[in-house]
This record gives C-alpha cells, sequence and structure tokens, in this order.
C-alpha cells in the first residue's frame, strides 16, 4: 500500500472484515433451535454457549489492542480469520460420524470452542480502531467508525436467512460451514495486503495527512474514560440481548415459525446497517458544528440510548408479535448507532493508545454482554420475558445519562 493510497478502501475492508466476524460470532444463535433440539440443551444451557464466546472475546480485548499497536491492523487480522474459519469448522463436526458424543460432552466442546472463538475474534474492533485512528483523518473518524461497526448490522442480518435456509436442507453442520466461508476471503485478502507491502503493518507502510493527537499519561485514567467504559458496558448488556436471543425469542417466546422468524430477527441487523453509520456521520457533523465537541458528541449517544430503552419496554409489553418484533428491532438500531460516538470520543481521548484504549473500552462492552445472554433468560425464568425486557430498557436510560459527563479533551 503506497503513500497516496486511498484510507477508505482499507475502511471497506476493514468492515468486510468485521462482517465475516460477526457472521462466525452469531451463527449458533441461528442454528441455536436444532442444536438444542439434537443435544438437549436448555435456554439457560444456551445462553452459557452464547457466555462462553463473550468471556474470551472480553478477556482477550486489552491483549488484542496491545498487539495491533504493536503489529498493526493487517497482520493481527489476517492471523485471526485463520482461527475463525478453523474454530467453526470445528464446531461443525460436533456430534457427526466419528466424532459421535452425547449431550454432556457436547456442550462442553461447545464452550470450549465459543470460549476459544472469542479469543480469536478479540482483536476485530481493537484492530479496527487502530487503523481508523492511523488511516483516517479525525475529523471523519467517526463516519468511519460508524462504517466499520455498522458490520454488526451487515453480518447479523445475512446470518439468519443465510444458516437458516442451508440449515433446512442440509442441516446445522452443512450452515456453520458456509458461514466460515466470508472469513476464508477474508484471511486470503489481509495475506495479499500482507506480502503486497513486503510483510509489513499497514501502519509502516502509510501516511496520513493529520495523525491522533498524542494524549497524556492520565488520559485512561480520566473521569470522562470511565464514564465512556462504564457506558459502552450497559449498552453491551443490552446490544447482546438481540445478538444472542432475538431469533430465539421470537421463535420460541413469540412463536415465529424458524424461517419468518429468521427473516424477521434480521430486520433491526438490516435497520443498523443504516443507523450504525449514520450515527456516526450526525455525530461527526454536529461536533464541527455550532453545537461544539462537547454537546455534538453527546447527542447521538444520549438519544440513540433513551429512545431504545423505549421501544424495549414498547416491545416487551405489547401482545402483538409483529408489533413487539418491530419495536425491539427498531430498539435495537437506535443502540447500535451510537457505536460511531462511542469509538471516535474513544480516539480523541486515547490518541495513538487507540488500540489498548479500544481493548479497554470494548472488553467493558464485552464484560456486559457476558453477562446478559446467561442472566436474561435467568431472569425471564422467574419473573417473564417482558420484566428481563424491562430492565434492559432502563439500563439502555442509564447508559445515555452517563454521557452526561463525557467531554472530550481539552487538547483536541
Amino acid at each position: 500500500m503506497n503513500k497516496n493510497s486511498n484510507p477508505w478502501k482499507m475502511v471497506a475492508l476493514l468492515c468486510a472484515t468485521a462482517t465475516a466476524s460477526y457472521i462466525c460470532r452469531v451463527n449458533v444463535s441461528t442454528a441455536g433451535p436444532l442444536l438444542m433440539e439434537e443435544f438437549g440443551l436448555s435456554q439457560v444451557a444456551m445462553g452459557r454457549v452464547f457466555s462462553a464466546f463473550l468471556l474470551g472475546y472480553a478477556l482477550f480485548q486489552v491483549p488484542a489492542g496491545a498487539l495491533a499497536d504493536k503489529w498493526g491492523a493487517s497482520k493481527i487480522l489476517g492471523w485471526a480469520a485463520w482461527f475463525w474459519v478453523a474454530l467453526t469448522v470445528i464446531q461443525s463436526l460436533t456430534g457427526w460420524g466419528p466424532f459421535q458424543v452425547n449431550a454432556a460432552y457436547a456442550l462442553i466442546v461447545f464452550l470450549i470452542s465459543r470460549f476459544l472463538l472469542g479469543i480469536s475474534e478479540s482483536p476485530t474492533f481493537p484492530g479496527a480502531a487502530k487503523g481508523v485512528s492511523m488511516w483516517v483523518q479525525p475529523r471523519f473518524q467517526g463516519r468511519a467508525n460508524g462504517i466499520v461497526i455498522a458490520a454488526v448490522g451487515l453480518g447479523s442480518a445475512i446470518a439468519p436467512p443465510l444458516i437458516s435456509n442451508v440449515m433446512v436442507h442440509w442441516g446445522w453442520r452443512i450452515a456453520l460451514v458456509v458461514s466460515a466461508i466470508p472469513a476464508l476471503i477474508i484471511a486470503f485478502l489481509w495475506k495479499k495486503i500482507t506480502v503486497a507491502s513486503g510483510d509489513k503493518s499497514i501502519n509502516e507502510t502509510t501516511s496520513v495527512d493529520i495523525q491522533p493527537v498524542s494524549p497524556g499519561p492520565s488520559n485512561l485514567k480520566s473521569l470522562s474514560f470511565i464514564l465512556l467504559t462504564a457506558s459502552y458496558t450497559l449498552q453491551g448488556y443490552v446490544g447482546y440481548i438481540f445478538v444472542s436471543w432475538f431469533y430465539i425469542y421470537l421463535v420460541q417466546e413469540r412463536h415465529f415459525s424458524l424461517l419468518s422468524g429468521a427473516w424477521m430477527s434480521s430486520l433491526p441487523w438490516v435497520l443498523s446497517i443504516i443507523s450504525i453509520p449514520l450515527g456516526g456521520l450526525i455525530s461527526d457533523r454536529l461536533a464541527a458544528g455550532k453545537l461544539g465537541g462537547i454537546w455534538g458528541s453527546r447527542i447521538v449517544p444520549i438519544t440513540g440510548m433513551a429512545l431504545s430503552g423505549i421501544l424495549i419496554s414498547i416491545g416487551a409489553h405489547t401482545e402483538n408479535a409483529i408489533i413487539a418484533a418491530i419495536s425491539l428491532a427498531f430498539a435495537t438500531a437506535f443502540v447500535l448507532c451510537v457505536e460511531g460516538p462511542f469509538w471516535a470520543m474513544m480516539m480523541r481521548i486515547a490518541g495513538k493508545n487507540s488500540g489498548k484504549a479500544g481493548g479497554l473500552m470494548n472488553m467493558g462492552s464485552n464484560l456486559g454482554g457476558l453477562i446478559s445472554p446467561t442472566l436474561t433468560p435467568l431472569i425471564a425464568t422467574y419473573i417473564g420475558w417482558e420484566n428481563a425486557l424491562h430492565i434492559a430498557a432502563g439500563l439502555s436510560l442509564i447508559a445515555a445519562g452517563l454521557w452526561l459527563g463525557i467531554r472530550p479533551p481539552k487538547n483536541i
């Protein structure tokens, strides 16, 4: 990659990488009903499988960010993609032919393989944050992050119809293998880029006009960064309910069929493909406009998470399954539209340490996500799914309120 290369091409590749990552992440959620039926897994046991991924993913965010700071995005993401493919294939072999196991051992295999997949996917967004911080001028970083993190919506929109249609005809094992094909393509693309650049990181071969601000050592200990991480933790708790449980909730609680539930569960992610980059774009423009950097950066996160909380409660309470699905779909789009502002604010605080800071912030999000897939069905067991979702709505409102104390550093 030469000095005059267009950084937006690399942003597009980062988005494609995150999309492939997310397809491998959510494939088991779509295959969940058939997995639960074949191996006799309860909702609580399936929640543990979801949480196993998030445990590995959350614990290795900071090391992954540090490696991205040291080695650059191309090398760390290229190696990661190969592991996504291998671990997805291992999951698909569980209980097949010579790999026959009983239900207890199947659960152990899925817990271990999902934990390892979580570790291998941990560099995805810290690596992307490092790339964006080095390749994209600061005034465009909100929209750049929005484009990359739109992969959350794109991958989650692609996975349910793709996997459900394949598994209806050929079973869940073939569906998982098919879900790994995008990751295989991404692995070859990053290998090609690394070879073309002399096996150096893109950081060493790319020049941008404006480098990120180098912060003082206290910025990662500042109140703003602490509140930012706390808010992102709550946002992760809410968001991962939809990542992990939305499809199963529609099928088992709202009584959609496997195929209709798959298409309906794609709706929030289709909306998020629009809402995530749009949130970053609007936030960039507000921060550069009359509102200024403080309030301009706050409007989108506060509004998005507050509206999400309101819509979650509406969707939880209504008896109409269609209205519930649509309300929860828009709630997902709103809670995810804040991604660009979160990551842009992190970069303003962290500067050249964006890989490590992104890992810290994303670790918080995924600790929230680690708790919610297991805790939500447990809460639902005792007080019902409606009240479990009302709790999530309240946490979304708290996350919005925390932004009142977040501001960019004075040197920005």
